[in-house]
């Protein structure tokens, strides 16, 4: 089975996003609904400064100072690059472009003592040391920890070179290390909170089932459906169906949706028949709201009436939700 990108949700009022699409479409039925939402694009992240050409000025705002040659022993690896994972055959394409066209973008360093801490670029040097090179371009940037965080994260998520435990971890240490709340984390690396509320997410997985998101067996969008699932063996047990069948995420929303809503033979409904699936729509929109929220929710539908469960397990998870739905108690 193929690698699986990245879903990004880019929206917080998830609930207010579907309802306010319900008005237009009431008498249509959910699946007239469900096709008026539409998953935002992702917003474009902030660039990097630019880096500056050799014998060119160095704009005033910047604390960068220019492109030096650097001996390739004088770097070494940042403890907070993100980045952990290097795939063998992409790296061996940067090694053999190194080869032929040489290192093209300077790598972004800070000074520690006598040597250079890499913020971005390490991929770079380590293929520079593998083709033999003795020195490498750089650009030398005063910074201290959070800010070579941030740039660590940025750098790498404007490449889309970070796996999403990788983006999750990030996101984790910088919201731990420097105490940021997910919306001023979110909005240091350029993005909004629901996108790093998701990520985070992906951590509560069981280490089996990272690794399946890091080595892309398993896309995010499965990830978020099998978070819905009670237990880590339930999860686990369910994932291995996914890879083993090769199911989509639609798939796998519907198997995660009839394993929390068994049909029940003792209390059968009027617009459910004994025995029968959940509605693949019901099921649809109750794991976009839970992706959105971040929670179990329960969508109870028939015949365009119902009612909207939503659960939470402690009272920063409750105030957290009603952020998100914009909320303000005094």
């Amino acid at each position: 089975m193929g690698g699986f990108r990245s879903d990004r949700f880019d929206s917080d009022a998830a609930v207010a996003h579907c309802l306010s699409m319900a008005k237009p479409v009431l008498g249509r039925g959910l699946s007239a609904l469900l096709g008026g939402i539409s998953t935002p694009s992702r917003p474009a992240t902030a660039p990097l400064q630019p880096t500056p050409l050799p014998g060119t000025d160095v704009p005033s705002t910047s604390h960068q100072v220019g492109v030096l040659k650097l001996a390739i022993e004088s770097f070494f690896p940042c403890p907070f690059q993100p980045r952990k994972s290097f795939p063998s055959e992409a790296q061996a394409e940067l090694v053999e472009s190194i080869r032929v066209h040489g290192v093209i973008q300077p790598l972004l360093v800070r000074k520690q003592g006598a040597r250079y801490e890499i913020i971005a670029g390490e991929r770079r040097w380590r293929a520079a040391q593998a083709v033999g090179l003795t020195e490498l371009p750089a650009v030398i940037r005063e910074a201290d920890d959070r800010v070579v965080l941030e740039l660590a994260l940025i750098e790498n998520l404007q490449r889309e070179d970070l796996n999403p435990i990788e983006e999750a971890l990030g996101y984790a240490e910088l919201i731990q290390r420097f105490d940021l709340k997910q919306e001023e984390a979110a909005a240091k690396v350029g993005k909004n909170r629901a996108s790093v509320a998701n990520a985070l997410r992906l951590l509560k997985l069981p280490p089996a089932l990272q690794e399946h998101l890091r080595q892309g067996s398993l896309s995010v969008g499965h990830a978020k459906a099998l978070l819905s699932l009670p237990s880590a063996q339930s999860q686990i047990a369910l994932a291995e169906q996914v890879i083993a069948k090769g199911l989509n995420v639609r798939q796998t929303e519907s198997l995660v949706a009839g394993q929390i809503n068994p049909p029940s033979l003792s209390t059968p409904t009027s617009s459910t028949p004994v025995g029968a699936p959940k509605d693949p729509h019901v099921a649809a929109v109750e794991n976009r709201l839970r992706e959105r929220l971040g929670t179990k929710v329960q969508l109870r539908y028939a015949r365009g009436k119902g009612a909207i469960e939503i659960r939470y397990f402690s009272d920063d998870e409750l105030h957290r939700l009603l952020d998100i739905l914009g909320i303000q108690m005094d």
